[in-house]
């Protein structure tokens, strides 16, 4: 049977990819530094292995009965002192070291959309370095670059439930976000696939001001949108850079900088922004 690990198996992603793979009736290696995030899923065909993926020696032999190699691994909210060249590049470094050690037949990457014409940013740096890596490799690799995830979309949300959100400039540059599910399909899809490099988004392209109005109705509340200068935002991505360390001010500067442009990759999946929204909403009544 075929057998696939993935590794940042704990993460948004990275649970769908457990769950749609597992659907499919595959072998799955669940790569994690935190295997009890992993509880909720117990299958005969699943495997969990604790990694620290910034050390080469704790994955020695994980991947030797892997066929293929899926890696969502990055720096998201993690507060460990490591930079982004630790993680998104060092730590897929090593995966792909090991990977070829293991005779692994395919390595699938997933980074970001536009990531090669934002490598001025530290976490798109990282990850186009790796990229560049994997290219030369010799190994049969996929990247897949998704215009963001539904699970971004919740600082919008979190926003119009305070009873205001924010954007910059006029609020019109669009975007695609996809979802969890559906971009663990493709995966799956991608596994057999020849594609070197696959842009992705979800199957609704919206504005932000849309976004923000979508935020507003699940809530049932007024829209109320605040319009900043982009003076201002380019103020705060000099001013973190200046002040605070890369693994701070980096989420804040790919923040800033993709809400300044447009987003849009091509269309996939089925999964609604607006039943995202509903159920957060839904879960949230419920829990106050």
């Amino acid at each position: 049977m075929t057998k696939v690990a993935i590794a940042g198996s704990t993460g948004y992603l990275g649970k769908f990819l457990v769950q749609v793979f597992l659907q499919h009736k595959l072998e799955v290696i669940a790569l994690a530094r935190n295997l009890d995030k992993l509880d909720k899923f117990n299958d005969e065909h699943l495997q969990k292995i604790q990694v620290n993926f910034t050390n080469p020696q704790s994955m020695a032999g994980t991947l030797k009965e892997a066929d293929y190699l899926i890696s969502t691994v990055g720096i998201t909210r993690q507060k460990d002192g490591l930079s982004y060249m630790n993680v998104d590049y060092q730590a897929n470094s090593n995966l792909l070291a090991e990977a070829q050690k293991a005779g692994v037949k395919k390595f699938i990457y997933v980074s970001v959309l536009n990531g090669t014409n934002l490598r001025n940013l530290k976490i798109c740096e990282a990850k186009e370095r790796f990229v560049d890596e994997l290219k030369i490799s010799g190994i049969n690799y996929t990247v897949i670059r998704p215009s963001g995830f539904f699970s971004d979309m919740t600082d919008i949300l979190n926003m119009a439930q305070k009873g205001r959100v924010y954007l910059f400039g006029n609020g019109e540059c669009k975007l695609n976000p996809i979802h969890g599910k559906d971009l663990a399909n493709l995966c799956f899809e991608t596994l057999h696939s020849n594609t070197p490099e696959i842009e992705v988004g979800g199957p609704e392209i919206f504005t932000q001001n849309e976004l923000a109005t979508l935020a507003f109705k699940t809530w049932g509340r007024n829209t109320k949108i605040s319009y900043l200068p982009n003076w201002l935002r380019k103020s705060i991505i000099g001013i973190s850079r200046t002040f605070f360390s890369s693994k701070t001010y980096g989420p804040v500067e790919f923040f800033l900088t993709a809400m300044a442009s447009d987003m849009i990759a091509p269309k996939y999946g089925k999964e609604r922004l607006e039943d995202f929204y509903s159920t957060i909403v839904s879960k949230k009544i419920t829990m106050s």
